[in-house]
């Protein structure tokens, strides 16, 4: 989940005013869409909120930036998360912490975004995605790459990223994809599930660069 990552594509605009009104009031209408399990286009924002298309397409100029948006506005604090430890894993553990009861809580914003970046890559593999733009997704890296930080004077370069790659695939909806949807576990029990794992990757990495073989490989 990377912020650099990501763009909006949406107009400047003032925090407060008509203007600022309108994008709000855009946005809370498609956050509803979404968390319903729909995937809306702009027109079909522009009709809920009773809004004209042209003034919607002013804010959202695509359904790309409309998703990234609606996305931005569900992922709210997590986005603004800083670790305060000097442990990783305690790092590791807290970002975790703030962010699954979040994810959780939008579990069908976050699904509807993962269908559109599938449906996306199932249409650039047929050759009928065109020169639309494309659903980027990656806040994720920048988070964890935080909450590792103070590995990277320990683990080599290479070791590090592996560690942040490892630790991408259960932090997001995925997870709930997996533990809830395919496990059948409570949401309760599968934040436990990703917690564990988080922590015994980030031991793990540390124990496996602490050894001889690791020692003499990083040189």
């Amino acid at each position: 989940m990377k912020v650099s990552h990501q763009s909006t594509e949406t107009e400047i605009l003032p925090e407060r005013g008509p203007r600022a009104r309108t994008r709000k009031l855009m946005l809370k209408t498609a956050s509803r869409l979404m968390q319903s399990g729909l995937t809306p286009s702009v027109s079909e924002v522009a009709e809920a909120a009773e809004v004209s298309r042209a003034t919607a397409y002013r804010y959202f100029p695509s359904e790309v930036a409309l998703v990234h948006a609606v996305v931005d506005e569900a992922l709210g604090p997590i986005l603004t998360w800083k670790g305060q430890s000097h442990d990783a894993e305690a790092r590791v553990l807290d970002l975790f912490e703030k962010s699954l009861p979040r994810i959780a809580e939008f579990e069908a914003t976050f699904k509807a975004a993962l269908r559109m970046s599938l449906e996306q890559w199932a249409h650039a593999q047929d050759g009928t995605q065109g020169e639309k733009p494309r659903f980027m997704r990656g806040h994720r890296i920048e988070l964890l790459n935080d909450a590792l930080s103070p590995l990277r004077a320990t683990l080599p370069p290479k070791e590090f990223d592996r560690l942040a790659q490892a630790l991408s695939l259960i932090y997001g909806v995925e997870v709930y994809t997996v533990l809830k949807d395919i496990w059948g576990l409570p949401i309760t029990q599968s934040s436990e599930v990703a917690k564990w794992a988080a922590c015994a990757l980030v031991r793990s990495a540390v124990a496996e660069a602490q050894t001889p073989c690791a020692a003499k490989n990083a040189i």
